[in-house]
Order: C-alpha cells, then sequence, then structure tokens
C-alpha cells in the first residue's frame, strides 16, 4: 500500500528509476499470490479497532508527511490506507494529530456502514484508535494546548469533536505494537513480515497446516 501511494506521486513524470521501482512491486505480488487475510467468524462481543500513524516529513522533495491507517474486525484488516498530507507540519506530533484525524473520518464511515449492516458494536461503542504518540492524544482532548494548534487547518480539528462526542477514543500504544507502522514508510524485512502477519495476511500453506492440526487437537 505504501509502495502505491508513494509511486503514485510521480505518474506525471516517471523516470526509468520509477519503472524499477514498479516491477518490484509486481514481483512482490507475484511472489505473494497465495497469502490472503484470514478473517475469523465474527461474534457479538468483537468490536472494531484502528490504528494510526504517520511518518514525519518523510517526502524529501516538499517535507511534507504519511498518513497510515489499519481497522480491525474478526482478526484481520478490514480498511487501510497511506496518503501524504495535503500541508506541512511542524513537528512529529502535528503530523500524527493530521494523521489521526485522517483515520477518524475513514472510522465514521466504517461505524455507519456496519450499522447498516446491523453490526451493532460499532454503533453504540466507542471505536478504539490506537497511536504512538502521547502529546497528538493529548492535543485531541485539551483545548489548552490551543497555542500551539492553533496554525492547524480547521478540518483537521474534526477529530476533537469525535472524541469529545465519544465517537472516538485515542488510546496509547508502544512504537513496536504500532501496525498502522507498514503503511507510513519502508521497512526492513523481518519488520514488514512481522507486521504483515499482524494484518491478518497468511500463507495458504500455512493455513492448511493450521487447520490440519485443529482436526487433530
Amino acid at each position: 500500500m505504501y509502495s502505491v501511494c508513494l509511486l503514485s506521486r510521480y505518474m506525471e513524470a516517471p523516470t526509468k528509476q520509477h519503472l524499477l521501482a514498479v516491477k518490484r512491486v509486481l514481483r512482490y505480488l507475484k511472489g505473494t499470490t497465495t497469502h490472503g487475510i484470514w478473517y475469523k467468524r465474527l461474534k457479538e462481543e468483537d468490536y472494531l479497532i484502528g490504528y494510526t500513524d504517520s511518518d514525519y516529513a518523510g517526502d524529501m522533495d516538499d517535507r511534507k508527511s504519511t498518513s497510515g491507517y489499519v481497522f480491525f474486525l474478526a482478526g484481520g484488516a478490514i480498511s487501510w490506507g497511506s496518503k501524504k498530507q495535503p500541508v506541512v507540519t511542524l513537528s512529529t506530533t502535528e503530523a500524527e494529530f493530521v494523521a489521526a484525524s485522517y483515520c477518524a473520518t475513514q472510522c465514521v464511515w466504517l461505524q455507519r456502514l456496519l450499522g447498516q449492516m446491523g453490526w451493532k458494536g460499532g454503533v453504540k461503542e466507542c471505536t478504539s484508535i490506537l497511536c504512538d504518540n502521547s502529546s497528538a492524544i493529548k492535543l485531541s482532548k485539551n483545548p489548552v494546548l490551543h497555542g500551539r494548534s492553533k496554525h492547524i487547518d480547521v478540518r483537521f480539528h474534526f477529530l476533537r469533536e469525535l472524541v469529545r462526542d465519544g465517537a472516538i477514543e485515542l488510546q496509547h500504544c508502544g512504537t513496536t505494537e504500532q501496525i498502522a507502522d507498514i503503511m507510513t514508510k519502508p521497512l526492513k524485512l523481518d519488520a514488514f513480515q512481522l507486521l504483515r502477519s499482524r494484518l491478518g495476511i497468511i500463507d495458504e500453506a500455512d493455513l492448511k497446516g493450521f487447520e490440519e492440526q485443529q482436526v487433530v487437537n
């Protein structure tokens, strides 16, 4: 997802380097055709949960950050995104705040969609969104910090309204537990494979082995 988001920024004037990068993405897709997201049977006590993250000033051309989010239900990812932020942020806190706002809009849409489908969890309960930046969480709750954030575009303060109304709740998680990190920056192979597995993605061969073990047990 992140690779496609990054490459799409150069569609207007691509170079040979970009073509090589696209071929690498295609080779990865060809090598993972047996991979898929494994969902468990949805139970009444299951609930929607999201992760939000950003890569501060990751774009070397204009120093804009990248937002990423992932939402989970029934043990697997059901919605995810990677998007370059439209504004230049002045700190990691601002970048995380903008990313959380981007994530919150998707959360509201998912809550309404699941409600229309007859699932009550996203409608009656507050949806938790995990963020690894404590300052961004405080900024979403505490208007005293207005002096540090009054220059942020008004549209991003939609997040504060959702938190105040109890529609969502920003919770802190450790950096190593931040699954949305895979949507914001290139990672080393070990970290990439670990986060990929946490998305609920599993190889078909591994799934068959797990099912056989379940039958034996």
